[in-house]
């Protein structure tokens, strides 16, 4: 297919670094910390055909690819994801209903609790949670895990005011104490601005999860008057550079456009390298997002993503990623709650946007039924009164209004 060659409209994003790498160095066996001071400035580690990144001041160092958990693959193919040098599970509570942790707990009786890093998460949803029901929650973790100790605890899905709650950092304190997780952090899935520089800045969290893709070089359509350094260009990227100045490591996550989603997409394809191909290399060409989690659920995809490792942005990709942006951004929500603080019926619009993206990018239609379900009945799109200042609200000109009908209509029938 004939492209344009002209250079679409959007601040260049900076040229790929030449990395540093080193051979040969177990990532699990503890490195002397005089030897990790002084490779921090090193991009990557390699082991075998794998590279390897340092997460902030965890010092764990983190394949380039990591499982994300909901869903897991089947056994047979999680053993071998491992093989391949993948070392990272992300997992939580709530995936599969507790089943996702017990698979891996199955995995960690197949192959050895040393040969992978885990990390879960806690959910506090409604208000009937309380410092009690947390360490409850990591219990039970912890014995469909069939461990002592997760390497990462994280709050799943976090909100603003729950980072520094008594009750929360009282959890992460007792459990601490007991031994039961190494390291903290949190998942973000909206509100990022607010949310990741409260976590950074309060030093209480050692890593964080959170969404990137190449949905980020997207330009705004309008003047930003909230905030003057908007996140860049979307202005994730000084998020990252926020966390990495306080040695907080990041991995992202929806780094394959909104969940994962294999589409065809033949036509954005540059030679050998598929369009998901280009989205994690483009993910992981920025030096502060230490691992790229995705969810890998045959052989088809395992090769796809584990053939990103080592491998870097052409040109001509870049070029397709541009153009798959502007020819799919309209639809594409940013997570960044400005349309949902500023509905005066307090309609959850982002929240419906995410589970409309379950549905669409996912495929997880029961899960976005249910997500919708949960929003109490005036939050929900039928409330919507149409006065549209959603949608003057937001910086990308996603036609909300429309969209969250029709996650009513799909959802809600």
């Amino acid at each position: 297919m004939r492209r344009q060659k002209t250079k679409p409209s959007h601040h260049g994003r900076r040229d790929f670094i030449k990395k540093m790498v080193v051979g040969a160095i177990s990532i699990f066996t503890p490195l002397p910390k005089s030897f990790l001071r002084e490779q921090k400035e090193i991009h990557r580690l390699r082991k075998g055909e794998m590279y390897y990144r340092r997460l902030g001041r965890t010092e764990l160092y983190i394949s380039e690819i990591s499982l994300g958990g909901s869903p897991l693959p089947d056994q047979s193919l999680l053993v071998q994801i491992i093989e391949r040098g993948v070392n990272y599970i992300d997992t939580s509570c709530a995936y599969g209903n507790g089943n996702g942790e017990r698979q891996i707990g199955r995995l960690f009786k197949e192959i050895g609790r040393d040969k992978v890093y885990v990390g879960t998460k806690f959910k506090l949803d409604g208000k009937n949670w309380s410092e009690e029901s947390i360490i409850k929650s990591v219990n039970g973790s912890l014995s469909r895990l069939q461990t002592d100790c997760v390497d990462v605890l994280l709050i799943h899905g976090a909100e603003l005011e729950q980072l520094t709650d008594e009750r929360v950092l009282g959890a992460f304190e007792k459990l601490k104490a007991q031994g039961k997780y190494r390291f903290k952090g949190l998942s973000c899935h909206s509100d990022h601005n607010r949310i990741v520089r409260k976590a950074v800045e309060c030093g209480h969290y050692d890593m964080l999860m959170l969404g990137y893709n190449v949905f980020d070089i997207q330009r705004t359509e309008k003047k930003i008057k909230a905030y003057d350094d908007y996140l860049g260009e979307n202005g994730i990227s000084r998020l990252l550079e926020l966390a990495a100045s306080k040695d907080v490591g990041i991995i992202a996550m929806k780094t394959l456009k909104v969940g994962g989603r294999r589409q065809n997409l033949e036509k954005y394809r540059t030679g050998t390298t598929s369009i998901c191909q280009a989205m994690l290399k483009w993910v992981l060409e920025n030096k502060n997002v230490t691992s790229a989690a995705t969810e890998i659920l045959n052989y088809q995809q395992m090769e796809e993503d584990l053939g990103v490792v080592g491998m870097t942005l052409s040109q001509e990709e870049r070029m397709n990623l541009y153009c798959f942006v502007k020819e799919n951004s309209k639809d594409y929500c940013h997570m960044c709650e400005l349309c949902q603080r500023n509905c005066p019926s307090g309609i959850k619009t982002t929240a419906i946007l995410r589970c409309l993206a379950y549905r669409e990018s996912y495929g997880k239609k029961n899960l976005a039924r249910r997500l919708y379900s949960s929003l109490e009945p005036e939050q929900r799109a039928s409330s919507c009164k149409d006065c549209g200042e959603c949608e003057r609200a937001c910086l990308y000109e996603v036609n909300i209004r429309k969209r969250i009908k029709e996650a009513h209509r799909i959802l809600f029938s």
